[in-house]
């Protein structure tokens, strides 16, 4: 910038100083040497404007770098937020119940991605809308009675049912359904009343995966 107010200045007292020259040799003054000054001035613009173009260019490039950055960062908060899957199992030994009606705690967790179910209330909360799948097993006596539902916030999904008999020693059971869920929807195991489930760190298990976030 100093040196193009410099050029021009120069150029002013050159213009000036030739004010007082004849007409001749003004004339001949300026055919020497302004058209190479001219010319310089000339090619000094363009240097300056392509160097401008060249600066746009380049804010531009670093605008879609972030922009770029940016949409990575997105797409990797949605891959992270789409693993979610766990399993438990009700740890413990014995026998669960018989009870009033209560959610089922499954306290051994096997595995959590995504930290969705809570051990301590044997509820899973959808960090995320989606397609989910959940099952259930059992193990009890058969001597008790067996009610196990689903349950999508207050509603009852699917169940798992046995009477009580004299002459069976043991029973298994299970279920599964596919939900569509909504952020926050809360989906876990009820116990029925006066039912009961056998205990332990590998039957009695409830699990779900995200399948599709929606």
């Amino acid at each position: 910038m100093n040196f193009t107010l410099w050029l021009l200045l120069w150029f002013c007292g050159v213009t000036l100083g030739q004010e007082g020259l004849p007409q001749t040799e003004v004339t001949a003054e300026t055919g020497s040497c302004f058209p190479d000054m001219c010319k310089f001035l000339k090619e000094f613009g363009a240097m300056k404007e392509k160097q401008e173009t060249m600066k746009e260019k380049q804010e531009a490039m670093e605008t879609r770098l972030k922009e770029t950055e940016h949409q990575v960062l997105e797409l990797k908060k949605k891959v992270e937020a789409s693993n979610i899957a766990f399993s438990a199992a009700a740890g413990g030994s014995g026998h669960i119940g018989p009870l009033s009606t209560q959610t089922l705690i499954y306290r051994r967790v096997i595995t959590n991605v995504g930290n969705a179910y809570n051990q301590h209330t044997g509820i899973f909360a959808a960090p995320v809308p989606g397609i989910y799948y959940f099952t259930f097993f059992y193990h009890a006596g058969g001597s008790q009675v067996v009610s196990l539902a689903l349950m999508k916030n207050n509603e009852v999904v699917v169940t798992a049912y046995d009477h009580k008999t004299s002459h069976d020693g043991a029973d298994n059971g299970g279920n599964a359904a596919f939900l569509q869920l909504q952020q926050g929807d809360h989906v876990y195991m009820r116990m029925g009343a006066n039912s009961h489930v056998w205990q332990d760190n590998h039957i009695t298990t409830f699990s779900g995966v995200l399948l599709r976030p929606l």
